[in-house]
């Protein structure tokens, strides 16, 4: 008895956006050190920055009016008020996407990374996503 072929998985489409991935540790003073995303955006120590939250995310934009900078070392540093807003401390690991064309770095904290990952995992896995 003949068998029926196995179904064809269906391939990720191929990516079109320009955006550049990264994880970082916050360390103790609210730094985060990547340098891929910095060098994507093309920010150098000093670059005035302005720093948001914004439904659990953090966004970062360049703006020459922006009252934080870019550190001597080429780190951003997250105001410790930010940190609290999206629960974050020392050691926590965060998601980056730097987008380049628009000069802006999202940082993902881990409390809205779980709760993408949830909403990824039920709609991929059905249920709950468990």
């Amino acid at each position: 008895m003949k068998r029926p072929p196995l179904p064809l998985a269906r391939l990720v489409s191929r990516r079109v956006a320009g955006t550049v991935y990264g994880l970082a540790t916050l360390d103790s003073r609210g730094r985060v050190a990547d340098r891929t995303a910095m060098r994507a955006l093309g920010w150098t120590p000093g670059r005035r920055l302005d720093i948001r939250e914004h439904a659990g995310l953090i966004i970062v934009a360049a703006d020459q009016q922006g009252v934080f900078a870019v550190t001597k070392e080429g780190h951003l540093r997250l105001p410790a008020v930010v940190r609290q807003w999206c629960g974050l401390a020392a050691g926590d690991r965060v998601f980056l996407a730097a987008v380049p064309e628009a000069s802006r770095l999202v940082v993902h904290p881990p409390a809205a990374l779980d709760g993408m990952i949830a909403q990824a995992h039920a709609a991929a896995l059905g249920g709950d996503g468990a």
